[in-house]
């Protein structure tokens, strides 16, 4: 089971981290960055799997693989986002994990732009005119 995996890891980083915290702030900083992303490719498998069954699925659909790779993509922003806020976060600075949180949400709202003007065009072409 991943999930025993990845908290143990986490638990064995978080004494280390506590540990080091009063002696070498640096170092425990960077261990909990670097706890982070093992546990990212710990996941990496996992994630491109999910990304295999959505293209599949859009595929047998038919939906317009422009839509996926968007909405992925969405999904993605979403994601790196919320890792680097939490890291900035753990170094102290709340503004700038703020900043970043607000740059993904534009940037979400301008890749979704596409989607949101189909479905609007769809929907005005199901109204009677």
């Amino acid at each position: 089971m991943e999930i025993i995996q990845i908290v143990g890891v986490a638990l064995l980083a978080t004494i280390l981290i506590l540990v080091l915290k009063e002696q070498m702030p640096l170092f425990a900083f960077l261990l909990a960055v670097f706890t982070g992303i093992v546990i990212f490719f710990f996941l990496l498998d996992k994630i491109s799997s999910v990304i295999n069954v959505l293209e599949g699925l859009a595929l047998k659909s038919g939906v317009n693989p422009v839509f996926l790779k968007t909405i992925l993509k969405i999904i993605g922003v979403a994601y790196i986002a919320e890792f680097g806020a939490q890291i900035v976060r753990d170094a102290g600075q709340e503004a700038i994990a703020s900043k970043i949180e607000l740059s993904a949400k534009i940037l979400i709202m301008v890749m979704a732009i596409p989607i949101i003007t189909v479905i609007i065009e769809t929907v005005i072409n199901l109204l009677p005119v």
